[in-house]
Formats: C-alpha cells, structure tokens, sequence
C-alpha cells in the first residue's frame, strides 16, 4: 500500500541514520527503548533529536522524512532481543533468526497499526550471498527471503514498506576490495513482499541499473544519489546526472531518490549530511524541470535565508 511515496513522482527521502547531536549524550546502554523513556533526560534528547532531524531534513526539502534512527546508539540491546532471540530458548541460530522475525513481525505491524506511513526494514544478507556466503552456512537466498517475508507480512495491507540493501559501512570504510554486484540476486530480490528496494548505486556505480530495470518490475526502485563513504559533497549536477541514468531504465512514477545508506555514527558530522542532503534535492530539482515536475522547496538554498546574505 503505497502512502510516503504516493501522488509524488520522483521523491526524495534518506536511507538510515542521520549524525546524532553531540549533545545527545545520555545512552541506552542495555535498557530497552521504552524503558529509557522513562528516563526524563533521556526522552528529552531523543525527542529533541527527532525534532532537528526533521528540521534537517525539511530545510533540505525531501519529500518522505524519517527519524534519522534517532532510536538506536552504539550500544542498543532491543527489547524484544531479550526474550525472543535468548540463547537459552533457541541454541540453533537459524532458529533464532525465525524466533527473531516473528518477534519483529509484531512490533512492526503495532508501528504500521499507529499509523506509520511507511516502514524501511534493512534486509543486509540476501544480496551478499554469491559475495560471503551463506548466513550459518545453511541459508540460502530463498530461505533469507522467506524470512523477510515473514518479518514483514501483514504490513503492506497496513503501509508502505521498503526493503532497504547495504554492501556495509565500517566507520565509512567498504567492507569489500572489489565493487560488488547486485545482479546475481536481482531475482531473489525481487520476490521480496516490499513495495520499494533499495540500491547503491552512487558509491557503487550505475552499472547495475539496466538489469534493475528488467528484473524489478512491479515495485518501486529506490536509487541512492549520495554516497556514505565519503565526506565530499555531492554536487547538483552529478546527481541530476545519475538520476538521468536511472530513468533510462526505470520510469518516474516507480523511481524514488535516496542516499546509498545511512549517514550516521560513522564519522559523518550533522553538517556533512545536511550538505548532502540539499544536493540530493536540488539534483533532483534539475531532473524535475526537465520533466516539468514541480520542484521541491529547498529553504535550505533560498538565498532570503542565508546568514551570508545581504539586506536589498
């Protein structure tokens, strides 16, 4: 059930984590979520954070907005981890992995039943197979998509939901010498119950976009314009530039404009991001007039808005 991306041709959104505040000092540690709200200062920073990711992201001007992951810190234990997934319950891993999706199931569908409008699920093994192997040496790309499904089913009846990919960030840094292709699961992947996937495809090239575009059909392709690994900032044109590649293979109304990955707890300041994030929308801009889209707003680039401006 499409409902962020519906009635918008192009969006822009983000993938993952935005940089946490440096003032956001106070941890969850091993608490779970709902019990550090408990704790007032606790709750104050995370809620103040969610406000100036969405402010990041409103100035910029995206059209889906997210929390930037504002929930998680370096050391989250997830509450529903702690009974569901114990190693007292479950000593054989795969069935810790079954054990673990049913919990998520259930919290994911309480967050579409609240009214969430669209739930992006990080899915980071089915396409690293042919590249690491096995999960536990026993599963294969179909079992790693059953258990996606199951993660997940009941929620497009309720939300949009997107089946976000990463070929890994370690403090910014690839986790692979070579650039790795998608191409060898684009059908596993395509059997996903998602409305959108998602693809690297700015700090790993466009050289899989042709066989995206054959292979995925039927769902909403999610490009990333903005690469993850790296501190320089795109620029307008370059994106404008990837975009017109994508939509040699996949038409607008199924297209939707993203960052590679997530931007956070890897080293990237709030600044970097945010930078990042304006490019992403005015390249997108650039592509939206040759098409005669209507533009998003970038406050961000309005120059009646910038401290360096100068009073007529």
């Amino acid at each position: 059930m499409y409902k962020a991306s519906s009635q918008i041709l192009l969006p822009t959104s983000i993938i993952g984590s935005l940089p946490r505040p440096a003032w956001h000092t106070v941890s969850l540690g091993k608490r779970s979520f709902l019990e550090a709200m408990v704790n007032a200062r606790w709750r104050e920073q995370y809620e103040d954070a969610v406000s100036t990711h969405l402010r990041a992201q409103e100035i910029a001007g995206l059209d889906i907005c997210t929390d930037g992951d504002a929930h998680y810190d370096e050391a989250i234990l997830p509450e529903l981890l702690a009974v569901a997934v114990t190693d007292d319950y479950y000593k054989d891993p795969v069935e810790r992995c079954w054990a673990f999706s049913e919990a998520l199931n259930q919290e994911l569908n309480a967050l579409a039943d609240a009214g969430c409008p669209v739930i992006q699920l990080e899915e980071p093994q089915i396409h690293m197979v042919p590249a690491r192997g096995k999960p536990f040496g026993r599963l294969e790309a179909a079992d790693l998509v059953k258990l996606f499904n199951n993660t997940v089913k009941g929620l497009r009846q309720k939300t949009e939901v997107w089946c976000h990919t990463c070929w890994g960030n370690p403090a910014q840094q690839r986790i692979f010498r070579d650039i790795q292709s998608y191409q060898p699961t684009l059908a596993a992947l395509n059997e996903v119950d998602a409305d959108a996937i998602t693809f690297e495809t700015c700090s790993s090239g466009t050289g899989d976009l042709e066989a995206i575009g054959k292979t995925i059909v039927d769902k909403k392709v999610v490009v990333g314009v903005i690469d993850h690994h790296t501190l320089q900032i795109e620029r307008a044109d370059q994106v404008a530039e990837l975009l017109r590649e994508a939509l040699h293979h996949i038409p607008p109304e199924r297209l939707v404009i993203s960052s590679d990955c997530g931007m956070g707890r890897e080293g990237m300041s709030r600044r970097h991001a945010q930078y990042k994030m304006v490019a992403m929308v005015l390249g997108t801009n650039i592509v939206r007039q040759e098409l005669g889209i209507a533009e998003a707003e970038c406050l961000a680039a309005d120059p009646r808005y910038s401290l360096a401006s100068r009073a007529p």
